[in-house]
């Protein structure tokens, strides 16, 4: 029986994604001499897990340089070579080399192999150099005999058996629960040498008692070769605290445990298995693209815990029972029930409701998902620049949708970037200015409201305020007399703006302004906001405010004429009705609507929209006051309906890009509702833009 590989390759390279996690995270922590046992045990089994994985698929080109990585912890393992600030960087250098090797597995584009080439020769050169530590020589016992093996064989000499090897392996009945594969440790061996093995049969139970997931066959195996004891004990390592395992020169192993002849039937014989290579994809792509997806992959799985598994089954339990107590009364029906009828659509509401949010939050994740990638930014952009730089993270498991975290991404890295280049100065003039020679960024993430805040504060030089404004007046963005009287947030807005920078030198690392509207815009079309503070000489922090989710949407439903839109309750400030002699006309075409101090544009959303109103006169109609983009405004509609969450369904994607709408609704009456985006609609009333909503809405 033939096993299609292809269904679990997806898994592995997911798996492996993560070990590669551990093992850079490990890594960045590690300092150079003597590491903890813990940390490289925990990177050894990381690599020793990817190896074997990578060989059991056919990845021959993995299998071959994580063999070299995984003999060199093994080295620092046993303490028979320190640990190094070169073994670290390369070490560094070796996971983002797997990682690429592990997306072009996946995507089958080309990599860079002259890149491969250089960290595998670094690996091997350090590989074959004199270790800095040379492991204790072994202790003869009384009689003679070495220590006995940790596996529990009889000691030998690691030089190569002439003969070569029997190996006695027993797995323990839980083996295969873990994902070891007898298949896999077999087919290794024969790659060393001449391999057989017989299956020993005595304690496979009766067919109707079998488990499938339970080994019950035990092995002797003999390899033949001039074969290294290291290189067989290494295979078995994995499995060495789940099975009973004896290996001895075959010369040896008929004195020590002479093998008795079993009986025909319950013997086997096994040949060593052949696994072809995955044959090369037909498409490739450029190292560019290969570049990008090895910086910000989007993973087509996500890993839920058992409680919310649990959760949403016992939630669907309850709407069965529901459903089947609506059911019965629906079948005989008559007036003396329609209490226990409303009853039961009252407990269909709640049991749809908590369905519906537990369903959500299986898409949520933990923002450490999108925070994991900066140690190793930090640690490479602060060894580049020259510069003594601490990241801290806080809110790491502050739980995001996965969709948004995907593409935050970008944005954060861009913003880090920015933080580590140009807020945090040089050791000596943080020594000048009397800080300590190590800046800091801080990665903050919580919960306000139905929001995510995400803040990037560093204890830098700050932003220069008035050198944003001389380059503002120097592009034609505002007037020479304007500057005074403008906030410090409006001032900082100006950084925003494509193509604004301050730096007199560009830096290939980031520049502060450069990029930034993109920045913005990517939050933006996540229906978020970016805000700016500063202080001069004390740092700056960015602080990105995002829906926890993109899919549903708290809202309040307003009628304009005939159309129902919806508008998110989060950037509703107010509503009120107008009072006409608060109302002011500016060049006889813009509106503006004193409220209290402050004055806000009028937005017509039936002008907006091409509609036809329930009546034209401003007092008839009610005022919502909403905030978008750092912008106010007021949306003139006929009525508000009430407050309701929905279903985001993608206007782009489903019929075209509107703008002054993000999307639209279906709702309970089975009409369409389309939602306003108030940053959009904001922006087309200031550009006279109002006809470019057009008859979308009609």
């Amino acid at each position: 029986m033939s096993i299609d590989m292809e269904q679990f390759k997806t898994t592995f390279i997911e798996e492996s994604l993560e070990g590669l996690d551990i093992m850079e995270s490990v890594l960045l922590e590690m300092q150079p001499g003597e590491a903890e046992a813990d940390e490289v045990d925990n990177i050894f089994r990381a690599a020793h897990s990817i190896k074997g994985g990578s060989a059991t698929f056919g990845f021959q080109d993995i299998t071959q340089f994580t063999h070299v990585v995984e003999t060199l912890l093994d080295q620092v393992r046993s303490g028979q070579r320190a640990v190094t600030q070169e073994a670290i960087d390369l070490f560094l250098q070796s996971v983002d080399i797997v990682r690429d090797m592990l997306a072009s597995a996946q995507e089958g584009f080309d990599i860079d192999q002259a890149q491969v080439a250089a960290v595998q020769a670094g690996l091997e050169r350090m590989l074959n150099s004199t270790p800095a530590s040379e492991p204790a020589a072994a202790t003869p016992s009384d009689d003679g005999a070495t220590d006995e093996h940790e596996h529990g064989t009889s000691g030998e000499a690691a030089a190569p058996a002439g003969g070569g090897w029997a190996i006695t392996f027993k797995p323990f009945p839980d083996m295969l629960r873990s994902g070891n594969d007898v298949v896999r440790l077999f087919r290794e061996l024969a790659e060393l040498g001449e391999f057989r093995a017989e299956a020993d049969l005595s304690a496979m139970p009766a067919l109707v008692d079998m488990a499938p997931e339970e080994a019950c066959i035990s092995w002797q195996v003999t390899l033949r070769g001039e074969i290294p004891r290291e290189a067989v004990a290494e295979i078995f390592e994995w499995v060495d605290d789940e099975c009973e395992l004896t290996i001895h020169p075959l010369d040896e192993a008929a004195a020590l445990t002479p093998v008795t002849a079993a009986e025909p039937e319950t013997t086997a014989v096994a040949e060593a298995p052949v696994v072809q290579a995955a044959p090369p994809a037909a498409e490739r792509r450029s190292s560019e693209r290969r570049k990008s997806r090895s910086a910000g992959a989007e993973s087509s799985s996500i890993r839920v815990s058992i409680d919310k598994v649990d959760a949403l089954i016992n939630m669907v339990g309850e709407l069965v029972i529901t459903q089947s107590m609506l059911s019965q009364l629906g079948e005989d029906l008559t007036l003396d029930k329609v209490e226990r009828l409303k009853d039961g659509l009252s407990e269909l509401e709640r049991n749809t409701r908590e369905l519906q949010e537990n369903v959500m939050s299986i898409r949520m994740l933990p923002i450490s998902f999108a925070f994991n990638r900066f140690p190793r930014m930090a640690h490479d952009l602060s060894s580049k620049l020259g510069k003594q730089v601490e990241l801290k993270m806080s809110g790491e498991q502050t739980e995001l949708d996965k969709t948004v975290m995907e593409k935050i991404g970008d944005p954060l890295v861009h913003l880090v970037r920015n933080a580590i280049d140009h807020g945090i100065e040089a050791p000596e003039a943080r020594r000048a200015a009397g800080k300590a020679e190590t800046g800091t960024v801080h990665l903050n993430a919580y919960h306000q409201g139905g929001n995510i805040l995400i803040e990037i504060r560093d204890d830098g030089a700050g932003l220069d305020r008035e050198r944003i404004l001389a380059k503002a007046v120097e592009r034609g963005l505002i007037g020479a007399s304007e500057g005074a009287g403008l906030s410090d947030a409006a001032v900082y807005a100006f950084l925003f703006e494509p193509g604004f920078s301050t730096a007199a030198v560009v830096s290939d690392v980031s520049g502060r302004g450069v990029g930034m509207d993109v920045v913005k815009r990517n939050i933006t079309a996540l229906g978020g906001a970016i805000d700016v503070q500063s202080s001069p000489g004390e740092g700056s922090t960015f602080t990105i405010r995002l829906p926890l989710t993109l899919a549903i949407l708290d809202g309040q439903l307003v009628r304009v004429g005939e159309q129902t839109f919806i508008v998110p309750l989060v950037s509703i400030i107010e509503s009120l009705q107008m009072e006409q002699g608060r109302v002011n006309a500016i060049a006889g075409a813009a509106e503006l609507y004193k409220l209290r101090e402050d004055y806000l544009p009028i937005i017509r959303l039936y002008d907006a929209f091409d509609l036809r109103p329930d009546s034209t006169n401003l007092t008839d109609g009610l005022l919502v006051v909403v905030e978008g983009n750092g912008r106010q405004a007021g949306l003139l509609v006929d009525d508000l309906l009430g407050q309701q969450q929905v279903v985001i369904k993608s206007l782009e994607t489903n019929f075209k890009k509107v703008e002054g709408l993000s999307g639209a609704t279906i709702l309970g009456d089975g009409t369409v509702a389309l939602i306003v985006d108030i940053g959009g609609i904001i922006q087309l009333s200031q550009g006279g833009g109002q006809t470019r909503a057009g008859s979308a809405a009609a």
